[in-house]
């Protein structure tokens, strides 16, 4: 991917947040994963106010929208936008809906209780289990088995 390419990303990403009223604190592009992954760090324009999920749901979706309406990207790509201001711990249900396809990190009890910890993109949550991709494959893990599930740094 060229330099340019990057640049205009990173343009059209701040420009998109500046008109919802954010500043783009970080932006970061691996492009070593596949589908390529595009971290964008936010906060608001006006230093009173905290980032919820909603603010970042939102946001991804507006950025979302904007670089798929460019000609900058012709390729798949998942979009991460955060805060250093959200925790890290996905619990509600809404957290589940909001982060879908973000990397995840996920601790869980396997058959035998022995604690045990995967990484991949977060598919859904149904009542009963918990859909991972990890490399392509599905992984289940059954809801009771999950100790903690948390947003994890896309790595390679």
């Amino acid at each position: 991917m060229s330099n340019q390419t990057v640049s205009e990303l990173k343009v059209l990403t701040a420009k998109s947040a500046t008109n919802y009223g954010f500043d783009v604190t970080d932006f970061k592009m691996f492009t070593h994963l596949n589908p390529l992954s595009i971290q964008v760090n936010i906060r608001h324009k006006n230093p009173d106010k905290k980032v919820t999920i909603d603010d970042c749901s939102i946001l991804s979706q507006y950025i979302d929208e904007a670089i798929q309406g460019s000609s900058i990207l012709d390729q798949p790509f998942n979009l991460e936008i955060s805060s250093e201001g959200i925790g890290d711990f996905l619990t509600e249900e809404k957290d589940f809906q909001t982060f879908k396809g973000f990397p995840v990190e996920v601790s869980y009890q396997d058959l035998k209780k022995i604690e045990q910890q995967i990484n991949g993109l977060l598919l859904k949550r149904t009542d009963n289990e918990l859909h991972i991709n990890q490399k392509g494959k599905t992984q289940r893990i059954p809801v009771e088995d999950v100790i903690q599930v948390r947003l994890a740094t896309p790595s390679g």
